[in-house]
């Protein structure tokens, strides 16, 4: 949870002004991850209406698109 924590504080925002906390890939699958990240956020339960598969397939495309430079209207 440390990156967590970390990325809170980088950020220079209050755990307070995160509206949604969004959890994708495998740690959507693992109880104790939620769990996890709930008592960091005070109990705020993770957002559930986006598809955690999905997610990390259009992250991965996105960081892709980044490296080759690729700038298609379509990415």
């Amino acid at each position: 949870m440390r990156p967590v924590e970390d990325v809170i504080r980088d950020s220079k925002i209050s755990k307070r002004q995160i509206h949604d906390v969004v959890l994708v890939g495998g740690s959507t699958r693992i109880p104790k991850i939620v769990q996890m990240v709930q008592k960091i956020f005070d109990g705020k339960e993770p957002c559930r209406s986006i598809n955690p598969d999905e997610a990390v397939a259009h992250g991965a495309t996105i960081q892709a698109a980044v490296l080759t430079k690729e700038q298609s209207a379509e990415i």
